[in-house]
C-alpha cells in the first residue's frame, strides 16, 4: 500500500516541490543556534569568520573527498556581512538547507526509497543549491550584488528617484481618468464595428462602458481564459470593452497578454502556453536550471534580492517561493533566452494602455482583518494578552478586504486610499514613503512576487481545505460524525490560514484619523499588509468593477471556478452592493436554489443591509454557506447540451441579468431582477440598471475529451497541461462562448439603444428648456 502512494504521479510532485523549496525557504532557521558552512575548494570559513566546533561540525558528506563541515557563529550570514535583517536570517537559513542537502549521503539509502521518493535528478539537488548559493553571495562581482548595485541605478529603475505620497479619496486617479476618455475614442470606433452601425452615427456619449472578468482557478483558469478572451477579441466584442478584472489565473492571464511574451495577442498567448505548460512549475530540474543560469537567474531573483535586502522586516515564505516557480515557468519564453526585464513592474503595462488602445487591467488580492486588538479589554491590552472569550470574539468580526493593482495604482477602496504602482515595496510613514539611507526608494515590487500573491489559492483557511475533501470523507461512513462535528465547528475554521499570506510594506502606518472610521486599528500599526489570492472572498472580481467612477454599464463574467454553482459568487455580490449603495445591481442574480421565493430574497437582501463592511461581509459569508448547501445539483439540461429558459432550474451557457435603479430603494417591496429571455431583447430597453452576461464554463457536447466536472486535468492544483489538453480547454471555451455570442452582441446593442434613447430625451428637454428661457427673455413677438 505505501509503494502504491509513494510512486503516484500526484504524491512524487508534491516531493518535487518540498524538495525544491527547501533551499529557497531554509530549514530550521529558527531552532538552530549554529549554521553549517561547506566550502569545497577551501574547507575553511570565509576570512574574519569565528569558527565554533560544535557538534553540528560532525555531519558527513556523501563525497568523501570533500572536507569535513564547519560551523560558524550565529547572527553572521555566508553570504557576508550585512545590515539587513531580513538578508541575514534568509542567507543564513538558506546556508543551513544547502549544506543539510548536501550532507545527505544518497548511497546508504535503501532502494525502494530511493526509487520511490528520491528520483534521479534528486542526486544533482546538492550541486544545483550549491550554484545558487554562489550567485546569492553578496560578494563583489557577484549575481546578487549585481542587483543590488543596479536597485540604487536610476538609469535602470527611474523609479527610485521619485517620492510617492499616499493618495487618499473616492474618486479614480487623474491617470485613470484620462486612461477612460482616451479609451472612448477607441472603443467607439470598435462599437460601430461590432454593431454594424456607421461611425458617424455614433456619439460617444452613448457608448457603454464594458468590463470584462475572467474567476479563479489556477492554470484551469488562464487556459480556459485566454480561449474565452480569443472567441471575444475574434467576434469583435473584446475592442469595446474598457476594464478587464481577474483573480488568481485570470491574474496570471492578464500579465501575460500585457508583456512581451503575448504581445496583447491571446493566440500568441496560447501558443505560448501549450510551450510552457509541459511541464510541473516545481520539476526542479529546469526550474533550478532557470535560477542558476543566465539570463534568467538575474530575470527571476532581482525582485527577491531586492525584497529582502532593502526591506529589514521582510521575509520570505511560501508563497515568494510560489512567485519565482510561477515566473520561471510563465514569464520566461520557449528557448529561455528572450527574458525581457520590462515584463517584471506592473507599471510598464502603461505602455500598452496609456493611449487607450488596450483595456485596462484590474489585479486583485484580499487581506484578511481579523481584529483581535480592537475586542481587547483594557486588562487584556495592558497584560499583553487574550483570553479565550476574546480571541472568539476576534473571530467573528473578521472579514475580507479587497485590494486592487492597476498599471496606475494599487488601491483599497474601503479604505478609500492608495499609492502609486510604482511605488509598491517601498515604505510609507505619516502617508509619505521613507527612503534608504542613501536617499533613494526601492524598486517597484517585482510581477514574480504578485503572480504569487495573486495565485495564492493555498493560503486558504482550514474550512477551504476541508471543502476540498469533505466529498472523500462523506463517502466513508465511519467519517460520518467527523464531518458533522468538523461543519459545527466552520465558524472556526474559517479563521485560521495554516499557511501565511506573502506580505508587502504598508502604506497606512501614521494615518489615524485621516481614513474612515471604518479602517481596522491593525492597519496603523502593523508594519506590513498579508495578501492572498481573492478568491478566498469571492472568485469573481465583481468588487472593483462596482468602484465609483467606474461607471460600468456591463459586465461580461467567465467563471472557470471548480464550484461555479455551489458557491455562486455572483449571488455572493448582492450582499456588497447592497451594502455599498450601488445604484443598478441586478440583485437576485446568480444560480437559482430550489426554493429560492421572491419573499425569501427580499429577506436575504435585507439582511445584507449592513451598518458596516465586517457586519456585511459576515452575513454574506453566511449567506454564501446557507447557498452552498442549498444548490441545485440538477446538471441534465446543461449535460445535453440545451439552453435553459428563465423558468428552468439551471442556467445555460450564457445568462443576461439587469437591474433598476429603483432596486436601490430602502423598501423592502423592491423587486429582484429577473433572468431575460435569450430572444427577448426588448426587455433590455426598459431597465436603467447594470446588464451582467455569464459565461459558466460547462461540458459542451460540441467538444468531446474535456469535462470541467470530471476531467482529472482541470483540477485547480494541476500544474502541468499537455498541447493536447490546452487545445481540448481552448475548444470547450471557444463553443461555449459561439452559444452565447449573438444574445451577447443583441445585449451590447440593447443598451447601447438605450442609452442613445436616454440622451435624445434629455437634449429634447434641454432644448425645450433653452427656448422657453429665450422666451421668457425677449418676450413673445406674436402676441
Amino acid at each position: 500500500m505505501i509503494t502504491r502512494i509513494l510512486s503516484a504521479p500526484r504524491w512524487r510532485s508534491r516531493c518535487s516541490l518540498i524538495l525544491l523549496s527547501v533551499p529557497l525557504l531554509g530549514y530550521d532557521i529558527y531552532q538552530r543556534q549554529t549554521i553549517i558552512y561547506s566550502d569545497s575548494s577551501k574547507g575553511t570559513a570565509p576570512p574574519g569568520w569565528k569558527v565554533d566546533k560544535g557538534k553540528d561540525a560532525e555531519v558527513k558528506l556523501s563525497d568523501a573527498s570533500k572536507p569535513e563541515p564547519e560551523t560558524v557563529e550565529s547572527g553572521r550570514s555566508w553570504f557576508g556581512d550585512d545590515n539587513s535583517p531580513a538578508w541575514t536570517i534568509f542567507s543564513s537559513s538558506f546556508a543551513s538547507a544547502g549544506a543539510s542537502i548536501s550532507s545527505i549521503e544518497w548511497s546508504n539509502m535503501g532502494d525502494n526509497i530511493t526509487d520511490y521518493i528520491m528520483p534521479d535528478w534528486a542526486k544533482a539537488l546538492p550541486g544545483f543549491v550549491k550554484k545558487l548559493q554562489l550567485e546569492l553571495e553578496m560578494a563583489p562581482g557577484s549575481l546578487a550584488d549585481e542587483i543590488w548595485q543596479e536597485a540604487s541605478d536610476p538609469y535602470i529603475n527611474a523609479e527610485i528617484a521619485r517620492s510617492a505620497r499616499v493618495r487618499i479619496g473616492k474618486g479614480l486617479c487623474k491617470e485613470e481618468q484620462n486612461f477612460q476618455d482616451r479609451r472612448k475614442e477607441h472603443v467607439t470606433l470598435a462599437l460601430a464595428r461590432y454593431l454594424g452601425i456607421p461611425e458617424g452615427e455614433i456619439d460617444p456619449e452613448d457608448v457603454p462602458t464594458i468590463a470584462m472578468c475572467g474567476s479563479g482557478g489556477g492554470l484551469r483558469a488562464l487556459v480556459a481564459g485566454t480561449g474565452s478572451y480569443l472567441s471575444a477579441h475574434e467576434a469583435g466584442l473584446f475592442d469595446c470593452i474598457t476594464y478587464t478584472a481577474g483573480v488568481s489565473g485570470s491574474c496570471w492571464l492578464q500579465a501575460l497578454f500585457h508583456s512581451s511574451l503575448a504581445g496583447q495577442n491571446h493566440q500568441r498567448l496560447v501558443e505560448h502556453l501549450k510551450r510552457r505548460l509541459g511541464v510541473h512549475i516545481a520539476f526542479p530540474p529546469p526550474a533550478l536550471n532557470l535560477l542558476t543560469s543566465a539570463p534568467t537567474n538575474k530575470f527571476l531573483l532581482s525582485g527577491f534580492v531586492e525584497k529582502l535586502k532593502g526591506d529589514p522586516d521582510a521575509d520570505f515564505g511560501v508563497v515568494d517561493a510560489y512567485g519565482l516557480l510561477l515566473a520561471a515557468r510563465l514569464l520566461v519564453p520557449r528557448g529561455e533566452l528572450g527574458v525581457d526585464a520590462r515584463d517584471l513592474k506592473l507599471s510598464n503595462q502603461r505602455a500598452f494602455v496609456d493611449d487607450g488602445a488596450n483595456p485596462l487591467p484590474i489585479y486583485t488580492a484580499v487581506r484578511h482583518e481579523i481584529p483581535l486588538d480592537e475586542v481587547k479589554t483594557i486588562k487584556e491590552k495592558m497584560e499583553g494578552a487574550a483570553t479565550p472569550e476574546t480571541t472568539e470574539l476576534a473571530k467573528q468580526e473578521s472579514w475580507f478586504q479587497w485590494f486592487e493593482f492597476t498599471p496606475y495604482e494599487f488601491w483599497c477602496e474601503e479604505l478609500d486610499a492608495g499609492i502609486p504602482i510604482w511605488s509598491l515595496g517601498r515604505k510609507f510613514q505619516n502617508g509619505i514613503d521613507v527612503p534608504r539611507e542613501n536617499g533613494l526608494m526601492l524598486p517597484e515590487l517585482r510581477v514574480p512576487q504578485l503572480l504569487g500573491i495573486f495565485g495564492s489559492a493555498f493560503c486558504a483557511t482550514l474550512s477551504h481545505y476541508y471543502k476540498e475533501i469533505r466529498p472523500i470523507v462523506q463517502g466513508i461512513a465511519m467519517f460520518t460524525g467527523v464531518d458533522n462535528l468538523i461543519e459545527e465547528r466552520n465558524d472556526d475554521l474559517i479563521k485560521v490560514h495554516p499557511i501565511d499570506p506573502a506580505s508587502i510594506p504598508n502604506f497606512c502606518l501614521g494615518l489615524e484619523g485621516r481614513l474612515p472610521p471604518s479602517c481596522p486599528q491593525n492597519m496603523f500599526k502593523s508594519s506590513h499588509l498579508q495578501l492572498m489570492d481573492a478568491g478566498m472572498s469571492n472568485n469573481l472580481p465583481i468588487y472593483p468593477l462596482l468602484r465609483p467612477g467606474r461607471d460600468i454599464d456591463i459586465i461580461v463574467a467567465f467563471d472557470a471556478s471548480a464550484d461555479i454553482k455551489t458557491e455562486n459568487w455572483l449571488s455572493v455580490a448582492d450582499g456588497y452592493a447592497k451594502q455599498r449603495g450601488v445604484k443598478g445591481w441586478p440583485i437576485g442574480l446568480g444560480w437559482p436554489k430550489e426554493e429560492a421565493t421572491r419573499a425569501q430574497t427580499r429577506q436575504e437582501l435585507e439582511l445584507a443591509q449592513a451598518s458596516s463592511p465586517q457586519e456585511a461581509a459576515g452575513r454574506v459569508a453566511e449567506a454564501r454557506e446557507q447557498q452552498r448547501e442549498n444548490a441545485n445539483s440538477t446538471e441534465a439540461a446543461v449535460a445535453a447540451g440545451q439552453h435553459t429558459s428563465p423558468d428552468e432550474a439551471d442556467l445555460g451557457y450564457c445568462t443576461v441579468w439587469i437591474g433598476t435603479t429603483e432596486e436601490r430603494s430602502s423598501s423592502p417591496s423592491a423587486p429582484t431582477s429577473k433572468r431575460l429571455d435569450p430572444k427577448a431583447d426588448w426587455e433590455l430597453l426598459t431597465p436603467d440598471g447594470i446588464a451582467v452576461i455569464y459565461f459558466p464554463f460547462l461540458p459542451n457536447p460540441k467538444v468531446e475529451g474535456v469535462d470541467p466536472n470530471t476531467s482529472d486535468f482541470m483540477s485547480t492544483w494541476n500544474f502541468v497541461y499537455t498541447p493536447e489538453q490546452i487545445d481540448k480547454v481552448v475548444a470547450l471555451a471557444r463553443a461555449n462562448f459561439e452559444e452565447g455570442k449573438e444574445q451577447t452582441r443583441r445585449c451590447v446593442r440593447a443598451v447601447y439603444e438605450r442609452k442613445r434613447n436616454a440622451r435624445l430625451v434629455r437634449e429634447e428637454k434641454e432644448m425645450v428648456e433653452r427656448w422657453r428661457r429665450r422666451m421668457e427673455k425677449g418676450g413673445d413677438h406674436f402676441g
